[in-house]
């Protein structure tokens, strides 16, 4: 803002400003540079409309999206005998991984708020294939694998962008670096950002936590695995982001993990 009107051009935007009482007020504002006959700077004027009642109202429908979204993904896990942790540690890895690859703070938010949603697609999924204690067959998981595909059909006719992004994660979640994931074998950059960042924090919270197939692996073993799957399974950075960052991300799996 004040690098535009400083050079005597015209700023509009919204601010967000902080009152004597410690709470936020938003306005729209357009600010003119006045200028004398030497086209010196002399003032500066402000027409502005308070529309913090629109943000507020706005804040309460995206806190509750969110909400809902929180609670649906728990709604998945619940089927598959696990809690509701799993989806806190995977939007908390996920947000953490995007902030370090550079993600801007508009897609680090929407990840967090759509990553809980990546299996849903698991509450269409039998109770025999999705509580089976053993090794499924073939021919169970190639039902299992369509939960990936149920997802995506849940949410992709919405034109909302989390719901948006809530079935490109959900569809893209089990896709690899070198092309051999499903279920459309993407490779490289064709998975979007969301589908790779959530397919690593899944993993790591999957191996490290009990599930009704396995025990819970130890630390060393899991980051030995997915080291072992740099180039393969998961895009080389957000290995090295992952082992860069593994004590902020122990924090929140050590919070998380009733």
């Amino acid at each position: 803002m004040w690098e535009t009107i400083t050079n005597k051009k015209i700023w509009s935007g919204l601010i967000k400003n902080v009152a004597k009482d410690g709470s936020y007020y938003y306005f729209e504002a357009t600010i003119f540079p006045i200028l004398n006959y030497n086209n010196d700077i002399v003032e500066y004027i402000s027409i502005r409309t308070d529309i913090t009642k629109e943000m507020e109202l706005q804040n309460d429908i995206i806190a509750t999206q969110e909400e809902v979204l929180h609670t649906l993904g728990e709604l998945g896990e619940w089927r598959s005998k696990e809690t509701g942790d799993h989806v806190n540690r995977v939007s908390l890895f996920s947000e953490l991984l995007a902030r370090a690859y550079g993600c801007d703070e508009e897609k680090i938010k929407l990840l967090k708020m759509a990553s809980p949603m990546h299996d849903i697609g698991k509450v269409i999924i039998p109770d025999s294939i999705l509580l089976k204690p053993a090794k499924l067959t073939e021919e169970e998981m190639k039902i299992m694998k369509n939960h990936t595909t149920f997802g995506w059909e849940i949410f992709n006719k919405s034109k909302h962008n989390l719901l948006q992004a809530a079935a490109l994660i959900s569809h893209q979640h089990h896709e690899k670096w070198d092309g051999t994931g499903y279920p459309n074998n993407l490779t490289g950059e064709d998975i979007h950002i969301f589908g790779r960042i959530t397919a690593i924090a899944d993993v790591f919270d999957a191996l490290t936590n009990d599930r009704v197939y396995k025990k819970a692996w130890k630390i060393e073993k899991t980051l030995e695995f997915i080291k072992s799957q740099k180039g393969l399974a998961f895009e080389p950075k957000l290995v090295d982001l992952l082992f860069e960052n593994i004590d902020e991300i122990l924090k929140i799996k050590s919070k998380y993990n009733k």
